[in-house]
């Protein structure tokens, strides 16, 4: 099998490079970026923190969750930057004059056209607005319409859908399983007993897993500093192009080959 060896030129420009790695070119611009999701860039890069004094008016406009503001930080310069999640799947998405709800963990980066909100739901945050985003999902993400009950740890986000509710299956919880795992504390939580209920219109963005990325606590440090594992395994490149949310359901089927 041929080894594709890639240089500035050959980079796509905010696409994929494979399923695992998506490179996004800064040309004079800039980026917001959670800690530890650059592999490797090209070119001159600086990295900012949200509370550097210089990019206050870009905070101002563009950052409005506090309790994440020290996991990310500010790509700027000119150059090709390449984003990756422990071999996890990566997408981007154009949002179009919509908003968007994301498990923190799976939001790897965004343009400062959008605004970054903090959910009502713990754990998730709410990008609003025009631009584009790129995110990881535990295997190919599925895109579905309410209404509809999801398991809690396949849930990667959810667009211009009304915040979803909790819903326990008590018949469940009180049979014989249920009554076996109270007494012995084995096996935890399934989405067989309790799920995530959305109604109304929009999309719910699911991946193909149950098992969560790992994350750590809003404002701790990064479990490895510097450079993180994850990114190429010379498998095939993604499609051009990116879906756009919200609508246009059939773009992301197409985009997914769903």
């Amino acid at each position: 099998m041929s080894v594709v060896h890639h240089d500035p030129s050959t980079l796509p420009v905010d696409d994929n490079v494979n399923p695992y790695t998506f490179c996004v070119e800064l040309a004079g611009s800039q980026w917001f970026l959670q800690k530890g999701k650059m592999i490797a860039y090209y070119g001159a890069i600086e990295f900012n923190g949200i509370g550097h004094g210089r990019l206050d008016r870009l905070v101002r406009t563009s950052f409005h969750s506090p309790l994440h503001a020290s996991d990310w930080v500010v790509a700027e310069g000119s150059g090709k930057m390449l984003l990756a999640d422990r071999a996890f799947d990566v997408n981007s998405f154009d949002l179009e004059d919509g908003n968007l709800t994301v498990r923190s963990g799976n939001l790897l980066a965004f343009q400062p056209s959008l605004s970054l909100k903090q959910s009502i739901v713990p754990g998730f945050l709410t990008l609003i607005g025009t631009g584009k985003f790129v995110a990881a999902s535990n295997g190919p993400v599925v895109f579905m319409e309410p209404p509809l009950r999801v398991d809690p740890q396949a849930l990667v986000g959810w667009a211009d859908c009304p915040s979803p509710c909790h819903h326990y299956d008590h018949g469940y919880m009180t049979g014989v399983l249920g009554g076996l795992r109270a007494l012995t504390g084995l096996g935890g939580a399934s989405g067989e007993e309790h799920q995530f209920e959305f109604v109304g219109a929009g999309t719910v963005l699911l991946q193909s897993s149950e098992a969560l990325l790992p994350e750590q606590p809003a404002g701790g440090t990064p479990h490895e500093p510097g450079v993180p594992g994850g990114g190429a395994h010379g498998a095939p490149g993604a499609p051009p192009g990116a879906p756009r949310l919200p609508g246009q359901l059939g773009d992301l089927q197409r985009r997914f080959g769903l």
